[in-house]
């Protein structure tokens, strides 16, 4: 009954991160707009999976700023700018905005670029030496969004097998 609704929701930018992709966008220096689409999604995606166990944690922030010190064109003002933006807005961005960044990356980048997402995505949720359940959920709703495989995310967990919360006791 609410599917248009969704799907609408679903298709369109998200409306409430429009302070988020500006934080991004003005931190990015010299950059194109797919570039910039690219690193909104990317660090939408880091957000949404740091926050799937409703705890953002400070080992997860640490390697979010690892993984935005790479993108050349932030500075490291604009790693601090994007990662305080990413906490104020990390709810609305990690519940309604999730499924269009993933959307983003499957629409503008290749497959390899897209698995080495999920291996980053799956580095960050085992950061704290934990993969919790709902960190687990929301890795296999992302690989499959971003076009991927049940196998593809096997192999990208099966790195950090010994921090599944699931297998422990």
């Amino acid at each position: 009954m609410l599917r248009w609704l969704i799907e609408k929701v679903a298709a369109s930018p998200p409306q409430g991160s429009k302070g988020f992709a500006g934080v991004v966008r003005a931190n990015l220096v010299g950059t194109d707009e797919e570039t910039v689409r690219i690193v909104v999604a990317l660090a939408g995606l880091l957000g949404t999976v740091a926050y799937a166990d409703r705890h953002f944690a400070l080992e997860e922030e640490q390697r979010i700023r690892q993984e935005l010190e790479r993108v050349e064109a932030l500075t490291p003002a604009g790693v601090d700018a994007v990662c305080a933006a990413l906490r104020v807005h990390i709810v609305e961005i990690s519940t309604i905005e999730a499924p269009f960044y993933a959307r983003e990356l499957l629409a503008v980048v290749d497959r390899d670029f897209r698995l080495q997402v999920l291996d980053t995505l799956v580095d960050l949720a085992a950061a704290d030496n934990v993969i919790t359940v709902p960190e687990t959920n929301v890795l296999r709703l992302t690989a499959t969004a971003l076009g991927l495989t049940q196998d593809d995310y096997n192999a990208s967990q099966m790195r950090h097998r010994d921090k599944l919360k699931v297998l422990k006791r």
